[in-house]
């Protein structure tokens, strides 16, 4: 299982590709995390955001599972999985029903997760107490817990003081920062914060790194993995200005696969780069632009974002 001081370095959350008809895309699933398998991350996120997790059914969460499992039981069983390696698998279980996300974690054990990400309970907007006791509650099942704080996404924002209280709580082993800014992560750590932090924005990597952040856990690592981990170890190694060039490189980029809603420019990429067969989305997600996709291929065509 995951652990506090496993909290650190790249972790990616997935798409979930879906066939033309809608269904699940085992092939391609099977495909794209091969290739992220053979970059140094240091996990894997199903079930999250990026995952479309609104319109995935529990049981197609199971699947995936399951097709995670069956690949790493593969491993190096073929000489082209040489370089795969065995890494966390983290599922994203949390809902605005306290119960329902205990039943999740507990599900999400037993299947073999090495820890859960749990949103802050979305659209009842609870009270700061109900916030730590829904996470308490989670935190009993056993399985390690990661916060997962997206105040655009979830519509209330928890207090600095409480998500200290959330970290405080036993089986709480991190938090995703989400929040749109650095302010949080500064501040956890001016209040001597002892678990780790990965940033969930992906254009403020670079600042949460430097504002003592562990990592990032970052949809555009889909892409350019290798630059993101560059990234990442300069500003480990305390090359922060070097970490920054690297890092500026790359934001053109993460425009481009935020200027509509994640996951679609991401979906459309990867289905540029061979890795899925399909950009489909489930509704009320729908594919990118005809704007954006010119606007993507003009960056692929200066041959400056060709790695995988």
């Amino acid at each position: 299982m995951l652990r506090e001081h496993h909290m650190q370095g790249l972790f990616v959350p997935v798409v979930t590709p879906f066939l033309p008809s809608g269904e699940l895309d085992l092939a391609s699933f099977d495909r794209m995390v091969h290739q992220l398998l053979t970059h140094d991350i240091q996990g894997i996120v199903l079930n999250g955001t990026t995952g479309e997790s609104p319109t995935v059914a529990w049981e197609e969460v199971t699947t995936l599972m399951q097709a995670m499992a069956a690949m790493m039981r593969r491993g190096t069983a073929r000489e082209a999985d040489a370089d795969q390696r065995r890494v966390p698998i983290i599922v994203g279980i949390g809902t605005n029903d306290t119960r329902a996300s205990v039943r999740r974690a507990e599900m999400a054990g037993s299947m073999g997760a090495d820890a859960v990400l749990v949103v802050t309970p979305y659209y009842s907007r609870p009270s700061q107490e109900g916030i730590v006791a829904h996470y308490e509650q989670i935190a009993k099942v056993g399985v390690p817990v990661i916060a997962y704080e997206i105040p655009s996404r979830t519509g209330v924002r928890i207090d600095v003081s409480t998500m200290r209280r959330i970290l405080d709580i036993d089986g709480i082993i991190g938090l995703k920062d989400s929040t749109g800014s650095t302010d949080f992560v500064s501040a956890l750590s001016a209040g001597g914060n002892s678990k780790p932090v990965l940033c969930g924005e992906d254009r403020l990597f670079h600042a949460m790194l430097c504002q003592s952040a562990s990592g990032g856990m970052l949809a555009s690592a889909h892409v350019e993995t290798d630059s993101f981990l560059d990234v990442y170890r300069l500003a480990a190694e305390g090359q922060y200005r070097e970490s920054l060039s690297a890092f500026q490189r790359l934001l053109p980029l993460i425009e481009l696969l935020f200027r509509e809603s994640n996951p679609a420019p991401i979906k459309w990429l990867l289905k540029q780069q061979g890795l899925l067969a399909s950009d489909t989305l489930r509704l009320p997600m729908t594919p990118i632009t005809a704007g954006l996709q010119a606007e993507l291929g003009q960056l692929l065509a200066k041959g400056e974002y060709v790695g995988k």
